[in-house]
């Protein structure tokens, strides 16, 4: 059986924190599918809003606007 690829600490925290986000997504009206949809199409963005120190309420407000 192959091993699982260990993710480093900062990464989980981004996985996390985007699970997070997924969350106020879903709270402000979106599906499920769609939050995650829109998560995979603007990962980028998402990436930078955590390491500016966004909270993921706040992210997810930011993607509502």
């Amino acid at each position: 059986m192959a091993k699982k690829e260990e993710l480093d600490p900062e990464t989980l925290e981004l996985i996390n924190w985007c699970i997070e986000v997924e969350g106020f997504l879903v709270a402000g009206g979106a599906t499920v599918e769609q939050a995650q949809d829109h998560i995979e199409e603007q990962v980028e963005w998402f990436t930078d809003q955590f390491y500016d120190g966004l909270t993921p309420e706040e992210a997810a407000k930011e993607a509502l606007a």
